[in-house]
């Protein structure tokens, strides 16, 4: 079940020319594909463009309708390799994946391919994942296409650029028998506009009709001596073809007067931030009317020479605009002028920050210092000067708490650390590693389990160091979305070659839920495309795991704690592998909720369990939120003089999984838990012993107050 459905809007995408479209980034980018003749898409999910993934699944009628083949790819890798149907065969492919994490794990395919070349279009779709929306490490892709000479298009943010980057990619691609990559940022994957469409085409050779005429070329084969003709092939052939195609299509763009001493030179997916700072300073309008030049690159690699040349003859400053680090197109910018011979002073990271997002303050400032420096008579008056001190900004985390991510109420993998939180408690600390995924929340607090991740499925790997045996085994968790990426081969299949023997611990919530839901093989849901409900048990025992234990109830706390003991002590050798599943409370609750609320607005019955805190037996140790640490655990001051301390409380977020019981169970913490079944539209036996009930309380309860008042009217 995916995180979301699009299901209705993919409907939008059987408009054809003469209709106008509107919509999402992602909508208009699959768009785009299927009026370009694209013959096979694939790829692997991941931010920012996990909802393309879905859009692409949801579309898979309609792409089939168009002969079009549509594989959710295993892992990265795999994606890339799909793209070796363009190398033969001309018909166009496209894959879409995280960058730069997803070019790190498809690099070896990617670098076979940019070596082959291709005949067919081949659009690598990259959602670079950078800046302060970012997941993982910051880093570039850049690098990459440069490294292996793919073309990378960073088209500016809005849908019509986008929509015509995807066909510009393709042909291309095609122009210069080169793998293209497309760099859409998580603005522009989100950005909502519209475009004019064209009809949808289907390709004019479908994957199944290629099968019917095989073709084979050893020319394209990355062997000796071919591999070497294959580097001298880029620079001679490939390489021009790409700069004279960029230039007669005119992909990059020159906004604002022809003649100026000044220009600015920017990525494609810059363009709306430089035109808002130079719209704040009054040197822009709202429809991108300049007063200073821009050459907007929406190709960043490669850079065509004489077309930048052209652009900084007669200018005495520039400034490139480069986010993150390092300043590749700086550089390669530098180097042009110095071999062109012409004087103009380059400006980029002397001026604008080395690394991190270019927000709206960032490039305001960046672009007055320039300003302020080559060009002072285009500033207004009351723009602060570069060396002026900035005014003073409150220090918010001294009043504001920092919050961290974390498991969302009710996740099924609380309760996992937990009971490793309870046995490390008994046993000592462990030396434990974790993965890519939703579980490497335990290594902040409450849980503090877990220290590093070495990238998705490594997670038992990346504790191989420590699998030769010790004082105390070492732990690794890895999540089911990682065990089937990479994790079954390079993990656990790395586990038995070498008789670790340490213990795995498989997080199982049937879905790769840190990606948005989508389903792999273990999901226990009914996939009318995909092939599920294969069991991980069965895949490790398959490749020589001995000791394998499966729970599939992980808010068994007490279960769960017994069986990681287990796993830690037993004598038995070898790698020791628990598969603890339950389903992604957050996937549960978006398909269970919906079904519950129209039950009760249609009068059916409905029972909600609740759980709450007596406060006559709550304690105040807070134990339970240090081992639970559920987001609807908080604290609670009473009215009662004579306890200070806050007390345990239950807020209304609380989806009823039970954990904070089990936790004070399995911890031997006080037994102030208790659950509350709350009754939608109860029958009237219901309703009539509700009363009697409320009734009887009630009179209890005005009783014991009675005798409460003699007994401290006594005592006077």
């Amino acid at each position: 079940m995916a995180e979301r459905s699009f299901k209705r809007e993919v409907e939008h995408l059987r408009m054809g020319a003469g209709e106008t479209f509107t919509g999402e980034g992602i909508l208009a980018i699959t768009k785009a594909l299927l009026e370009n003749g694209v013959g096979y898409v694939g790829g692997y999910q991941g931010a920012p463009i996990s909802h393309l993934m879905d859009v692409l699944a949801d579309a898979e009628d309609l792409m089939g309708e168009l002969g079009v083949r549509f594989e959710a790819n295993a892992s990265e890798a795999a994606a890339a390799a799909m793209l070796a149907a363009s190398v033969h065969y001309p018909i166009r492919g496209a894959v879409t994946f995280k960058g730069s994490v997803g070019v790190n794990v498809a690099s070896d395919a990617l670098a076979n391919l940019a070596s082959s070349g291709v005949n067919g279009g081949a659009l690598v779709i990259v959602g670079e994942d950078y800046g302060e929306g970012s997941s993982i490490m910051q880093e570039r892709s850049h690098a990459f296409a440069m490294k292996s000479q793919f073309w990378l298009l960073d088209p500016r943010p809005n849908l019509p650029s986008i929509v015509k980057a995807v066909g510009d990619g393709f042909e291309l691609s095609e122009a210069s028998n080169t793998p293209v990559m497309l760099m859409v940022r998580i603005r522009s994957c989100h950005v909502t506009g519209s475009f004019d469409c064209r009809d949808n085409r289907r390709p004019p050779l479908t994957v199944r009709e290629a099968l019917s005429d095989p073709q084979r070329d050893f020319n394209r084969v990355v062997l000796p001596p071919m591999s070497y003709r294959h580097e001298q092939d880029k620079i001679d052939n490939r390489w021009p073809a790409a700069e004279k195609f960029i230039r007669d299509k005119g992909l990059n763009e020159v906004f604002g007067p022809g003649e100026a001493r000044i220009g600015i030179v920017c990525q494609g997916g810059m363009y709306n931030g430089v035109i808002r700072a130079l719209q704040r300073l009054g040197l822009a309008d709202i429809h991108g009317d300049s007063a200073v030049p821009i050459y907007c690159l929406n190709v960043t690699y490669p850079i065509v020479r004489d077309e930048f040349e052209a652009f900084a003859r007669g200018k005495d400053g520039l400034l490139v605009v480069e986010e993150g680090q390092p300043e590749f197109i700086e550089q390669g910018l530098s180097t042009v002028l110095l071999r062109a011979g012409l004087k103009v002073r380059l400006h980029g990271k002397d001026m604008l920050p080395m690394a991190g997002e270019y927000t709206g303050q960032v490039m305001l400032d960046g672009i007055t210092a320039f300003l302020k420096e080559h060009a002072p008579g285009l500033l207004p008056g009351q723009v602060r000067a570069p060396n002026d001190p900035a005014p003073e900004i409150p220090d918010l985390s001294q009043t504001v708490p920092t919050r961290p991510p974390g498991f969302c109420t009710g996740c099924p993998e609380r309760p996992i650390f937990a009971a490793m939180k309870l046995v490390e408690e008994e046993l000592g600390k462990h030396q434990i590693t974790g993965d890519i995924g939703c579980h490497l929340f335990a290594s902040l607090p409450p849980f503090e389990i877990g220290g590093s991740t070495m990238g998705y499925g490594l997670g038992p790997a990346s504790n191989a160091a420590f699998d030769g045996g010790g004082e105390r085994r070492a732990i690794s968790f890895l999540g089911d979305g990682g065990f089937w990426h990479n994790g079954l081969s390079s993990s656990i299949g790395n586990m038995v070659f070498n008789q670790s023997d340490s213990v795995a611990v498989i997080v199982d919530n049937y879905y790769s839920a840190a990606t948005g839901g989508q389903d792999v093989l273990s999901s226990r849901a009914e996939n009318p495309t995909k092939t599920t409900q294969q069991p991980i048990a069965e895949a490790l025992r398959g490749v020589g795991v001995k000791w394998v234990r499966q729970i599939d109830h992980t808010y068994d706390v007490g279960r769960m704690r017994d069986t990681i003991r287990e796993a830690l002590t037993t004598d038995v050798t070898g790698p020791k592998v628990i598969v603890a599943s339950s389903e992604c409370m957050l996937n549960r609750q978006r398909r269970e909720k919906p079904l519950r609320n129209t039950a009760i607005r249609e009068g059916a019955r409905v029972e909600v369990p609740r759980f709450g805190v007596d406060a006559d037996i709550c304690t105040g140790d807070h134990a339970c939120i240090r081992l639970s640490g559920c987001p609807s655990l908080s604290l609670k001051r009473l009215d009662d003089p004579l306890r200070d301390d806050p007390i345990a409380h239950i807020d209304q977020s609380c989806v009823g999984c039970g954990n904070c019981g089990e936790v004070a169970d399995a911890a031997v913490l006080c037994p102030s838990f208790y659950r509350a079944d709350v009754v939608h539209n109860p029958k009237g036996i219901e309703r009539w012993w509700q009363a009697l009930s409320t009734r009887i309380i009630g009179w209890l309860q005005a009783r014991r107050s009675a005798r409460r008042l003699e007994f401290a009217e006594g005592a006077r």
